[in-house]
């Protein structure tokens, strides 16, 4: 089947009805596509055309982004994302190393605001 009947047939979605299903912004989704993670089609005038597929998809970028994760650990993450609530088993180690990256950093911002403390503490007696 031609990207053009399966359009017309509805199959495909334009960025910007992607980008009304998903809350996401059309320039956030031509910067996924560009960084790999979302595929389009492109119709025959040049416009990005999406598998309702997708919709999942950048949902579950959304989500991952929304914890923290830059696009590099997503990129590798995406064959662990079949379910939009959930991720499979094999994810566990990647969050499990970012988690303790961030466990890392706030222990330093607590130390760095616990002395920040006390120099006000100490400026006030």
């Amino acid at each position: 089947m031609s990207g053009a009947s399966r359009e017309v047939e509805g199959e495909l979605l334009r960025i910007g009805e992607l980008a009304a299903r998903t809350s996401a912004t059309p320039r956030m989704l031509r910067h996924y596509e560009n960084e790999g993670l979302i595929a389009a089609e492109r119709s025959s005038t040049g416009q990005r055309l999406f598998d309702r597929s997708v919709v999942e998809q950048v949902r579950s970028i959304r989500r991952l982004l929304g914890a923290g994760l830059p696009l590099e650990a997503i990129r590798e993450l995406l064959d662990c994302i079949h379910d939009t609530d959930r991720l499979e088993p094999c994810a566990v180690p990647l969050l499990a190393d970012h988690l303790r990256v961030y466990d890392g950093r706030i222990a330093e911002l607590t130390t760095t605001r616990d002395a920040l403390q006390g120099l006000i503490d100490a400026s006030s007696r």
